[in-house]
């Protein structure tokens, strides 16, 4: 088992615990860190031995494994590109969601919602895990396919909405605000959930890897394949559901009780929601459910049960 997965193991077992763990690990300054320094701490990391199987104590320790979980792969070993490391989601997404929130033109909103979605499936793809395989065909291939599919429906769907409203020049009220305000939320939340599950689409079919406490791999699992690509689906539902969806309440309150008397200032205040709402949800997304995920005895494939007495199993869910 990668120390990444063992640290996950020792210091994220609740929901805060990750919580806090994500919260340092997002710091952008860490992409900061050169090649170099993060094969030095993952060597230094490896020679030591010191991959925990009780909470570290040791500050610098700690240190050493932020490093590593926000820029090395667990299942690969290989350091992340920058820009598709997880301190570089925020800075990266924030201002295409901000885009994306005040288009009103069909054909803007879909190429911003592609971009976005491009993004993201990418983001999926690359910090996935990292052990499906296949004779048949490349995995590699399938995947930029079914994600190239995923994001151009994405888009479309996404834009869907404001060719409706412009082409039959709907204008009341009510429709403004099912399509402007309501609509864009569960939308966004679902095909980002979408994307997600498509791009990752061979670790249910191909199954993943399960390891045992000691880290031994003991077989490959479907069905820990399909949880880790459904738990991950949901943890990216919520996080862009409720970051376009929350700010909209929030500005609503704003303009209703008149905080903001100078309209000029409502998108900077937009803005400032949008991010904060987003900079606040991430942690809490990725920390929905432990990054080293857990499976039962009784939820595995009876072939891999015959090989070994343990009870419980473990694998790399991905982000």
């Amino acid at each position: 088992m990668d120390a990444n997965l063992r640290f996950w193991r020792a210091e994220g077992q609740s929901f805060f615990q990750r919580f806090f763990l994500w919260a340092d690990a997002l710091d952008p300054l860490l992409l900061l860190k050169s090649p170099n320094e993060i094969k030095r701490t993952r060597l230094l990391i490896q020679i030591n031995e010191k991959t925990p199987s009780e909470p570290i104590q040791n500050n610098q320790t700690k240190q050493a494994f932020l490093l590593s979980l926000s820029s090395v792969h667990p299942d690969t070993d290989k350091i992340i590109p920058v820009l598709f490391r997880p301190p570089a989601f925020m800075p990266i997404t924030l201002p295409l969601v901000i885009v994306s929130s005040v288009q009103r033109h069909a054909r803007h909103s879909f190429f911003w919602q592609f971009v976005f979605h491009t993004y993201t499936t990418a983001f999926t793809l690359i910090n996935g895990n990292g052990t499906p395989k296949a004779e048949e065909y490349s995995v590699q291939q399938k995947q930029l396919l079914l994600g190239l599919g995923a994001i151009s429906y994405s888009a479309c769907v996404g834009a869907l909405p404001l060719a409706f409203v412009n082409r039959f020049a709907l204008k009341s009220s009510l429709m403004q605000l099912v399509v402007r305000k309501l609509l864009p939320a569960p939308l966004l939340g679902l095909t980002s959930a979408f994307t997600v599950a498509m791009v990752r689409s061979p670790e249910f079919e191909n199954g993943i890897e399960v390891m045992d406490r000691n880290g031994k791999v003991i077989g490959v699992s479907k069905k820990a394949g399909e949880k880790a690509v459904m738990e991950t689906a949901m943890s990216r539902a919520v996080l862009f559901g409720t970051t376009f969806f929350l700010p909209e309440v929030l500005m609503y309150c704003v303009q209703r009780a008149r905080f903001v008397k100078n309209p000029r200032a409502l998108g900077p205040v937009r803005m400032f929601v949008i991010m904060s709402v987003l900079a606040g949800m991430l942690p809490v997304s990725f920390s929905m459910f432990p990054q080293c995920g857990e499976i039962k005895r009784a939820d595995l494939e009876p072939e891999i049960l015959s090989s070994t007495e343990e009870t419980e199993f473990f694998y790399n869910r991905g982000i």
